[in-house]
């Protein structure tokens, strides 16, 4: 009972990082090179969490195959939903909308986009948080690099999309119930990564964390560096790789 609390608490700390995101957001004006830098260093990190936390951890559990495996099958897992979610209006659910062609649609616009980008909030939520519970397997002690590149990660996420609803009309309490409810189903998320993954074989643990990781790298490539490169494209690399670093650094320490 104490792991599985552990895991919900590990996923509300990172999920609230989405909350901590929406109300700067929201709330600040925000420079918009800012949001791209920070958004650059987020996919650095996650990409180094992926690499080393999550492939290589599914890797040694498994073998090369539940490895690449699952990370093809996460991905077009990923991608599949984003392509419906995207016809539906969430294709730009991590823009923050001062580009128009990028903007966010409001509901006038496109009945249904409101629960679309809710649903897609879901979706890039839900496999990063999952991972969470899985670590706690290895050993009975979290991932706190998993846990750190997660929470770092959904600060620019839950600001840049958090100032793209505000710009698309979207009012206080649609915004931080989103965030809110996105942030609730992290715990739960990580609880079930921990209590229903826990009771499979280490192949199948393997291969779990490979499509949370496959997911999780779609993710980062679909919706993340374009983000960063619209408004810090001269920079982007420069950061993405300082992120990277920092990450690869801890998962060393």
């Amino acid at each position: 009972m104490i792991d599985v609390l552990q895991a919900g608490l590990w996923g509300l700390v990172a999920g609230s990082a989405l909350l901590l995101g929406a109300g700067i957001g929201f709330g600040l004006p925000v420079p918009q090179t800012a949001i791209a830098l920070v958004m650059a260093f987020g996919a650095g990190v996650l990409i180094s969490a992926v690499s080393f936390e999550l492939v290589a951890e599914a890797y040694d559990q498994g073998g090369l195959a539940p490895a690449a495996i699952g990370t093809l099958v996460g991905a077009g897992a990923y991608t599949a939903g984003n392509l419906w979610l995207a016809r539906r209006g969430a294709r730009h659910r991590k823009r923050s909308g001062r580009h128009q062609a990028h903007a966010q649609p409001s509901e006038a616009q496109q009945g249904g986009s409101g629960l679309a980008l809710a649903l897609g909030a879901l979706l890039d939520g839900v496999p990063e948080s999952a991972v969470i519970g899985v670590s706690l397997l290895d050993g009975g002690a979290v991932s706190l690099v998993t846990v750190a590149a997660v929470f770092i990660s959904n600060v620019p996420e839950g600001l840049s999309s958090s100032a793209g609803m505000k710009r698309a009309g979207r009012g206080k309490a649609y915004v931080f119930g989103v965030w809110g409810a996105i942030a609730a189903a992290s715990t739960v998320s990580a609880v079930l990564g921990y209590t229903v993954v826990g009771a499979f074989s280490p192949a199948v643990i393997a291969a779990v964390t490979a499509v949370a990781a496959g997911a999780i790298l779609a993710m980062i490539a679909d919706t993340m560096i374009p983000e960063a490169f619209e408004d810090a494209h001269l920079a982007i690399g420069l950061v993405t790789v300082s992120g990277f670093l920092v990450s690869f650094a801890l998962s060393h320490a």
